[in-house]
């Protein structure tokens, strides 16, 4: 059963920041960034349960190729994205997210 995904606001602001920081960088960059989000969520909607938990319920999922992961939770009905953080960020930080 595929779950459907939900974004924190603040998630989604940090991944199209990240898009538009790896952009600057080099140009159709962000673009790949947001197609590892892609797969990412993809397995995760797929099999929410399959990835490690952290805080209480969030689970961590690391995106391949970028050093970022995804901090989501999950229920019967949907999955919802906590935050898009990259890995040098202060752990946790989106633990008051819900």
């Amino acid at each position: 059963m595929t779950l459907a995904i939900r974004f924190d606001p603040a998630a989604r602001h940090e991944m199209l920041e990240a898009a538009d920081f790896y952009d600057l960088q080099q140009p159709g960059l962000g673009h790949e960034f947001l197609d590892e989000v892609e797969s990412a969520l993809d397995v995760i909607s797929e099999h929410p349960a399959a990835s490690p938990t952290g805080l209480g319920e969030t689970r961590t999922h690391a995106i391949s190729r970028f050093p970022y992961s995804i901090m989501y939770w999950f229920d019967e009905h949907h999955v919802t994205v906590t935050a898009v953080a990259h890995h040098r960020r202060r752990p946790g930080y989106w633990g008051t997210r819900k």
